[in-house]
């Protein structure tokens, strides 16, 4: 069993195509293993770029970092669920569609 999973689902962000990925942890392990296997789900999966990919699920810092560095290159923009907030926050951004900081409502993700 990894120590991390990575699942993919394609949502509709204000009518736009966006691409969601679900973060967890599996196997009980340090940091230094869990970024591997997270770095290795990353690249077991077909990501369709496009202009956002929302996470969502726990992760370490050195995860969330591997992770959005893993995907923005071919996404203009990331954005990182905030349970407090109940929305996603904009932490990466390519271009003029989204800004970093931007909120976007986990209610305008179906």
């Amino acid at each position: 069993m990894s120590a991390y999973s990575i699942a993919v689902a394609q949502v509709m962000v204000r009518g736009q195509k966006a691409t969601l990925l679900k973060l967890s942890f599996g196997a009980p392990a340090q940091n230094d293993i869990i970024v591997k296997d997270a770095v290795a789900a990353l690249a077991g999966i077909e990501l369709p770029g496009g202009e956002l990919v929302l996470l969502n699920g726990p992760a370490s810092l050195p995860v969330a970092v591997a992770v959005a560095h893993g995907v923005s290159h071919a996404f203009g923009a990331v954005g990182v669920f905030d349970p407090k907030l109940g929305a996603y926050v904009v932490a990466v951004a390519h271009g003029e569609k989204y800004a970093v900081g931007q909120m976007i409502a986990a209610a305008e993700v179906a």
